[in-house]
């Protein structure tokens, strides 16, 4: 009882749609009651439905603006197309897509969430039904007749519409109704045409019916009554928001919805939404978002294999129901690898298929952007060396010029960020500027402009395949570049010099608590790119486009690269399943301290690795002790300088079975902890401590610290990671302190660039190849030419 009631303010009706029973006037619009499992309903919803704590009421009455809001819906229509319901031979349902479909509404309606179907199949099954019975009689016929069972000559007829729909309605609903009690959820069929909602007393008592099994927790499934169902009238389509001519599936879903106050309809079909051509052609586009008024810019093709509409009618219903205050998503049900959470995907927002707003934003799309970065990036490459690094010059005097500025704009973003407390103390350092911060980013980046001259088109390798036929391999962009930085504004003029400086066009995402750090510096890289007129190169998303959602843009970006914390990178690896990600998921960086090791070089580099800057991934998290320097003078001096540093010490396994009173022994040896802890291991020789380094590290950057030079040299070569350094800290391991001016993160990956990654690690290579009248058949066995395959010399870099 207590569950019921909790359950019955989720539920909010305009009064006008209240009905205390059901009219006995509905028998056009046929409700199927669910008989026992109806019963078996009532005592489950009110126990077991585990509710989502978002809450789900709003007023009707505009549609919504943007996809993150579509997690707000509480009243969602579904429509199912007749390619989704049905097999590709029409004959027959696609029984793996509708279980799959059933399983999605149900977790929704488990959510507290009024879900209804509009579906189509009934004809298709009717039709698998009909040719089995004519086949069956057939048979039957022909053996009485010959007296021997063979089957010659069975021509089957052709089945009229609305026979098939007749004869397959029922089987259709039977089998919604075994699967939705799957998840112990009553369903009930209603059956409608023209007639339900033009005359009047008639659509209010489907409103009515509605409303209740709404009420109920029943979740709707309507089609229309193809039984009985008369041409569509002409003229009479979608003319106004109450008038509106049930033709297809798709004009009743906007109906209902429309006349039900639904918040969003997804309709499902064969297509991933919406193109501006007709899909499969080659310049076809799919389109994300679209707006009313929008429709010249969209070429329509053929409708689908199967069903009445085609994507014509889809957008017309959809831009319809719009009008009437409800969302619209067009999205693929017949994807294997999507279909089965398609539904639940543009639930929680996220990018799929095409979603119709009213509400067209300022500035262009996230892929309007990425199609320009492209576009200024080969401009941009095509430049004189000395232009691009005009343009890098020109940036760091910005930088300089407008200091004030952007001060006055980072210190927005620690008001609010300090405000509102999200930010851990970190992130927080990580977000601030100063004018220290920005002389240093104005230096590096005049080191990238010095040294930049010589990057784009430098010849690394030239090869003499034959006489007159000359090949080199000339360095060039690697296209359009994702960066994904947290917190850190200096990032974005860093990683906009490299971008420049390598000729690749850039999508810049960062996060919302640095918007005004971000928006001002992004406004005067364009300003610097401006002078050579390749403005476009480098974009700022300010979008509301999630992480996952820009790293499905695999046509139009060539490489991510995320700067930020493990988690990020992590779900960015695990998201970009079509585009490469540099970067490392961990910075689990270690010191491994020999028993002939210096004393004061050891305090020095400890604290260093540990204490200049703690949240950095290059900061160390575990150090690694020689056995030998155990109770010694030299491991109390350790002990002191973490202690006066207020480092917390955490024990591995073996260091905490010496100690009869140990620090609290460490949860995991692979562990990053960003702040001012540490772990402390002991370790027999440099081999046991090089194995240790591969079994936990993250093959980041690792340090030995020793006066002996042979041991030294044994780590370096042995120690399989990005950096590998000797008697230094592992905060050096930086592209700036590398002297690449800046970096564009530290890179822990196998292939390309490894460690931090500056311009040679943007960079890829193509091959030139000179020829005079050259084909391969003239080197063939009886060909009258011959390889010689001599290297030439490469010509110098230019180094001033």
């Amino acid at each position: 009882m207590l569950r019921g009631a909790a359950r019955s303010s989720f539920f909010r009706y305009p009064s006008r749609c209240l009905h205390s029973r059901i009219q006995s006037s509905v028998c056009l619009s046929h409700v199927q009651s669910c008989g026992k499992q109806y019963r078996y309903s009532q005592v489950r919803q009110w126990s077991n439905i585990p509710f989502i704590t978002m809450p789900l009421s709003r007023s009707h009455g505009k549609s919504f603006a943007h996809r993150s809001e579509l997690k707000h819906a509480k009243r969602i229509v579904v429509k199912l197309g007749s390619a989704v319901v049905t097999r590709g031979d029409e004959c027959g349902l696609a029984l793996g897509r509708l279980a799959s479909i059933v399983e999605q509404v149900s977790m929704l309606q488990n959510q507290g969430r009024e879900m209804m179907i509009v579906t189509s199949g009934a004809v298709a099954f009717g039709k698998q039904r009909l040719r089995h019975e004519i086949l069956l009689s057939q048979s039957v016929r022909q053996a009485l007749h010959s007296g021997q069972n063979q089957l010659k000559d069975m021509a089957i007829p052709v089945l009229e519409a609305r026979a098939c729909a007749a004869a397959g309605q029922s089987g259709l609903m039977a089998l919604y109704e075994a699967m939705f009690t799957q998840y112990s959820i009553c369903a009930a069929q209603i059956l409608v045409t023209n007639l339900d909602f033009h005359d009047e007393q008639k659509r209010r008592n489907l409103n009515g019916t509605l409303h209740e099994l709404l009420r109920m927790n029943i979740v709707p499934i309507i089609n229309t009554n193809d039984a009985v169902v008369p041409p569509p009238e002409p003229n009479s389509d979608l003319q106004g928001v109450n008038v509106i001519s049930i033709k297809d599936n798709d004009s009743l879903a906007a109906r209902l919805a429309v006349e039900m106050k639904a918040d969003l309809i997804i309709v499902l079909s064969d297509v991933e939404g919406l193109f501006d051509s007709p899909p499969g052609s080659d310049d076809a586009k799919l389109i994300d978002i679209f707006y009313p008024g929008d429709q010249q810019s969209v070429t329509f093709g053929n409708k689908s294999r199967v069903g009445l509409g085609g994507m014509e009618a889809k957008v017309k219903a959809a831009l319809w129901a719009l009008q009437g205050g409800t969302s619209v998503v067009i999205a693929n049900g017949t994807h294997p690898k999507i279909s089965g959470h398609v539904i639940t995907d543009i639930v929680e927002g996220k990018k799929v298929g095409t979603f119709f707003s009213e509400v067209k934003p300022a500035g262009p799309t996230v892929e309007q952007q990425a199609e320009m970065a492209r576009a200024g990036g080969r401009t941009l490459a095509a430049l004189e060396p000395e232009q691009r690094a005009e343009v890098i010059f020109h940036l760091a005097d910005l930088l300089t010029d407008h200091r004030e500025e952007i001060l006055s704009a980072n210190k927005k973003d620690m008001e609010e960020a300090e405000t509102k407390g999200r930010l851990p103390p970190p992130l927080l350092k990580r977000l601030s500027l100063s004018t220290a911060k920005l002389n240093s980013l104005a230096i590096g980046l005049r080191q990238i402009a010095s040294s930049s001259k010589d990057s784009v088109g430098r010849v690394i390798r030239r090869t003499q395949i034959a006489q007159e036929l000359e090949l080199e391999q000339v360095t060039v962009p690697i296209g359009v570049l994702l960066v994904i930085f947290e917190s850190r504004p200096d990032c974005l003029p860093q990683v906009a010099a490299l971008a420049i400086a390598s000729g690749n066009g850039l999508l810049l995402k960062g996060g919302k608590e640095a918007s005004y750090s971000n928006h001002i510096l992004h406004r005067l890289t364009q300003e610097a790119l401006s002078v050579h007129g390749v403005k476009d190169a480098v974009q700022l998303v300010s979008t509301r486009e999630d992480v996952e959602d820009l790293c499905r843009l695999d046509k139009l970006i060539d490489l991510i690269i995320p700067r930020g914390s493990s988690d990020l990178v992590r779900n960015i690896q695990k998201a970009a399943k079509g585009i490469p990600v540099m970067g490392h998921s961990e910075g689990i960086c270690h010191v491994y301290i020999d028993s002939e090791s210096a004393v004061e070089k050891i305090t020095r580099i400890v604290r260093d690795s540990k204490c200049d800057y703690p949240a950095a991934c290059n900061a160390v998290e575990t150090l690694l002790i020689h056995r030998d320097l155990l109770r010694t003078a030299v491991f109390d001096q350790i002990i002191d300088m973490l202690r006066v540093e207020q480092v917390k010490i955490h024990a591995g396994p073996k260091f905490a079975s010496y100690l009869t009173f140990s620090p609290s022994e460490v949860k995991s040896l692979r562990t990053e902890y960003g702040d001012l802890e540490c772990c402390i291991e002991v370790v027999d020789s440099v081999q046991d401590a090089i194995d240790h380094i591969h079994k936990y590290g993250s093959s980041h950057t690792d340090v030995i610290v020793t006066e002996n030079e042979k041991t030294a040299e044994y780590f370096l070569q042995h120690v399989d990671s990005a950096c590998v350094f000797w008697n230094a800290s592992t905060r050096f391991s930086d592209g700036y302190r590398f002297g690449l001016g800046a970096e564009v993160g530290i890179s822990t990956s196998r292939i390309h660039a490894r460690g931090p990654v500056g311009i040679e690690g943007l960079l890829t290579t193509k091959w030139l190849l000179r020829g005079n009248n050259h084909v391969v058949s003239d080197f063939a066995e009886q060909g009258n030419m011959k390889y010689l395959h001599e290297s030439l010399p490469v010509p110098q870099r230019n180094t001033s």
